[in-house]
This record gives C-alpha cells, structure tokens and sequence, in this order.
C-alpha cells in the first residue's frame, strides 16, 4: 500500500442499510443477519446511520433503536462508526451524546447543512463537536446531501490539530481527494476513505486507506479481496476485483426512474439484493421511497448471478 503512516482505521467500512418489515418497522432480525453477513465477508468496521442506513428518515427512536440492536449484534467485533446527522454544532453534540450512550465508538459529521457556512465556522463546527465530545470524529465530505464542499485548508488543519481522524469522502471531486491524501500522508493514524463503489482500485493506489462503499452490503467479501490485494500490490488482482464489483453496482440502475428516485433506486437495489441473497426478508424502504417491483428484482438477479453472487439459473 502506498500509505505509511499507521492509520487507526483502515479497510472496508460498509454504511450499513437499514431493513424494515413490509408493514414499515425496522426489522431488527434483518439487523442482526445484516451485521453477520457483513462481519462474515471480512469488513473492519459498521457505519451506521449513514445515507445508506436511510438516515434522514428515521426518527429519533428509530436511529436509537438501530444503533442499540447493531451494538449487540456486533458484540464489540469491529468498530461502530455512527453518522451524527444535524444542522448545526450544538445539535450535533446533543445527537452525538446519546448515540455515544448507546454505544458508537466514533462518530462520522458532515459540513452544517441548511445553514449556510463558510471555512471558519465549518473549522469550528469540528472544532467544538470534537472539543465536546471527546471521541473519534470523522468529517464526511457529501456535498451532494449537504451542498457544501468540505473545504481542503480547512480538513488539514482539522486533521493536524487532532480534530477528526478521519475522512470519508463522498464529493466526487478527485483532484480535491489526492490533494488530501498527499497532504495527510504523514499524519499518524489520520485514514481518507473514498466513498466510491467503482474506482477503489485507483484510489488505493493513491494511498486510500479502505473504502466505504454502499455495495458493501452485497459484496461484502469482494471488497474485502479488492483491499487485501491492494494491500498485497497486487494491482492486477486488485483491478480485475474492481471490475467484477463495477457490473454488480449495475444493479442500482435497474429501476425504472419514472417511478423510483435516484436515492430510492441505489438504496433499493441493495435492499433487493439483499432479498435475493436470503438475508433479509423484504426491500421495503422508508417513506415516501418506492421500494423496487418483481421485475426490477428480476434484473437485480440476474446480475447477481453473472458475477457469482448467486447460482446461474437452469437453461
């Protein structure tokens, strides 16, 4: 691997989904199969309550009820990294408070959202949030949710004062996140993660140290192979990984977009998946999100079987 600087968390960090029932409850069975089947397929950590974990739709008693039951399920194997989602510094806090109580060993931020805020304050909305709760923070770096760029100053000094430990970047933007990889290299135990599905390789190569990718929670063990070849220098090994996982993330484009949103279809896709996987029961998703038909199913299935997730039907 191309980093050295002996990051504290490294490796496949999979935002977790959250199943419910098909009458809309959260399904904690389908919880504790989902931990296990991640934990099985190799990963060094859960991310829960994050985009993926349909996070903004949960109210307040069923982000608890998430967290507390992944808790158990994950009997202290990996680390729990917690999304923290709110608006602003003090509303973080008393967020990331109770989801500390239940059991999160770091928690994940974002930018301020709704609020419109410049470098000075998101530097202090770490600042305060790290400074108050005296646990391990990671900046999340998801412009398209908050429609704010992290800014690349800001996030090194962050990462220099000891502020986060982390970043998991979601913003697409590439040249912003080697310039932050080449920035970091030599802070001990600071880890960039890139939150991209289909171009893990490359970021590896560029000194990533792991991934959080969504597909995670279908593949959980091919994103565990990608990494160990990485780690291995096997970039061959590693890219021909990359590859097989490109055509699964196909599935996210399965859904018809007249009916399904872009959030509903990639969240839905994975849930789906999961159906056809034996791991949860259902792929209903939180409202007003369409959950994916039979024919959509379908195609998922189809593509699940082309890339040896599931067994090629009988001709």
């Amino acid at each position: 691997m191309a980093y050295t600087n002996n990051p504290k968390y490294s490796g496949v960090i999979p935002p977790v989904i959250t199943p419910r029932t098909a009458d809309g409850a959260i399904d904690a069975a389908g919880l504790d199969a989902v931990v296990e089947h991640l934990i099985d397929g190799g990963v060094a950590g859960l991310f829960v309550l994050g985009s993926s974990g349909e996070v903004p739709y949960l109210a307040n008693a069923e982000r608890d009820a998430v967290l507390a039951r992944i808790v158990v399920a994950n009997a202290g194997r990996v680390p729990v990294l917690v999304g923290a989602s709110e608006q602003t510094t003090a509303r973080v806090i008393d967020e990331g408070q109770r989801l500390i109580a239940l059991g999160a060993d770091a928690l994940v931020v974002t930018t301020p959202f709704y609020a419109i805020s410049n470098g000075p304050e998101i530097e202090a909305h770490f600042t305060a949030i790290h400074d108050a709760l005296q646990v391990d923070i990671f900046a999340y770096d998801v412009p398209v949710r908050t429609h704010h760029k992290l800014p690349l100053d800001v996030t090194i000094r962050l990462a220099q004062s000891g502020a986060i430990v982390g970043v998991k970047d979601s913003s697409g933007d590439d040249v912003s996140f080697r310039q932050l990889l080449l920035a970091t290299k030599d802070i001990e135990g600071f880890s960039v993660f890139t939150g991209h599905e289909v171009v893990v390789d490359g970021a590896l190569l560029g000194g990533a140290h792991g991934v959080v990718p969504g597909l995670g929670n279908v593949d959980p063990a091919g994103y565990r192979r990608l990494f160990e070849k990485a780690v291995a220098g096997d970039w061959t090994g590693a890219a021909a990984e990359q590859d097989r996982l490109a055509r699964v993330f196909d599935i996210v484009y399965t859904p018809d977009a007249s009916r399904v949103s872009p959030g509903a279809a990639g969240l839905g896709a994975f849930k789906t998946a999961l159906v056809e996987l034996g791991i949860i029961a259902n792929n209903a998703m939180s409202a007003p999100m369409a959950s994916l038909d039979a024919s959509e199913a379908a195609a998922i299935r189809g593509i699940l079987a082309e890339t040896g997730l599931l067994p090629v039907a009988a001709k």
